[in-house]
């Protein structure tokens, strides 16, 4: 196919990585990564000028969300469920773990931080 009519990406590797930028948003794919086991959870993190986007597509990741504005006052597990939308909120604490076979499409605004 010409890529000028059709990019196709892919990513195996550890961690998250952008594949896609365009204009104002940006999907990319988290895989396992050692710092994302329970054990080295230290921090979660959070956006507060959008949300973000998480999409299972294979293995398992229990998306973590905490409450509380500056400081962490409750924290939620959900198990995601492969192919279900999860839509984490704009200003809403939260961090994952993934199991080795995880693969996680994320979709958030290309400036997120």
């Amino acid at each position: 196919m010409h890529p000028a009519l059709l990019e196709i990406h892919a990513y195996d590797g550890p961690g998250y990585r952008p594949l896609v930028d365009f204009q104002h948003w940006r999907v990319a794919v988290l895989n396992f990564s050692t710092e994302l086991l329970p054990e080295h959870l230290t921090i979660m993190q959070r956006h507060n000028d959008t949300d973000e986007v998480f999409v299972l597509l294979q293995g398992r990741c229990i998306l973590f969300t905490g409450e509380g504005r500056d400081t962490l006052t409750r924290i939620h597990a959900e198990d995601l469920q492969p192919h279900r939308v999860y839509n984490v909120r704009q200003g809403v604490w939260h961090t994952h773990t993934l199991s080795p076979d995880a693969k996680v499409l994320v979709v958030e605004n290309q400036d997120t931080t």
